[in-house]
């Protein structure tokens, strides 16, 4: 990388590749909610091995931007975060960020469009909600990190003391 993330770690449970990458885009894109259960219980369980005594303090599912979430009828990263937060004992708070604009999809751009897409998209409401606390980011997906490398930017700039991101997969890296 060149530059460091904002964000302090990252916990993965499955790598993006085949067959996962399907029941990913079938809980995204068909509605397939029961697969966010499952993707939630394999991140429960790759994050007791590594959360031992970092574990947040609450649960900040990244945020659609309002068409997005009227198009897709519910966000996929809520729907893993609510049974993680059960799975986990961490509160769960879907208000804790919000998407303040459209983007493109992540996955149509590379590199510094990226960057560029992403940049300024997300804001905190209260500061007070993540002032001094260890907060968890949860998505579906991490390929480039760009997504959770802005928001956790946002949460440390409004105090989070830590962000661990908490993904279903993770795109293995480009060799």
């Amino acid at each position: 990388m060149a530059r460091r993330p904002a964000y302090d770690a990252t916990v993965a449970a499955v790598s993006y590749q085949m067959p996962l990458d399907r029941l990913v885009l079938e809980l995204k894109f068909g509605g397939r909610l029961a697969h966010a259960r499952l993707f939630a219980s394999l991140l429960a369980e790759a994050s007791q091995a590594t959360l031992l005594e970092e574990r947040p303090a609450l649960l900040c599912p990244v945020p659609l931007a309002p068409g997005r979430l009227a198009e897709r009828g519910f966000n996929q990263a809520l729907e893993i975060a609510r049974p993680l937060g059960k799975l986990l004992g961490i509160a769960v708070a879907p208000r804790l960020a919000q998407r303040v604009q459209e983007t493109s999809a992540q996955s149509r751009l590379r590199g510094a469009a990226r960057r560029a897409n992403m940049a300024h998209v997300f804001a905190v409401p209260d500061r007070a909600a993540v002032a001094g606390r260890h907060v968890g980011i949860v998505d579906d997906v991490m390929s480039s990190g760009q997504t959770l490398h802005e928001l956790a930017a946002v949460l440390k700039r409004h105090g989070a003391t830590r962000v661990t991101n908490l993904v279903f997969a993770r795109t293995p890296p480009h060799r």
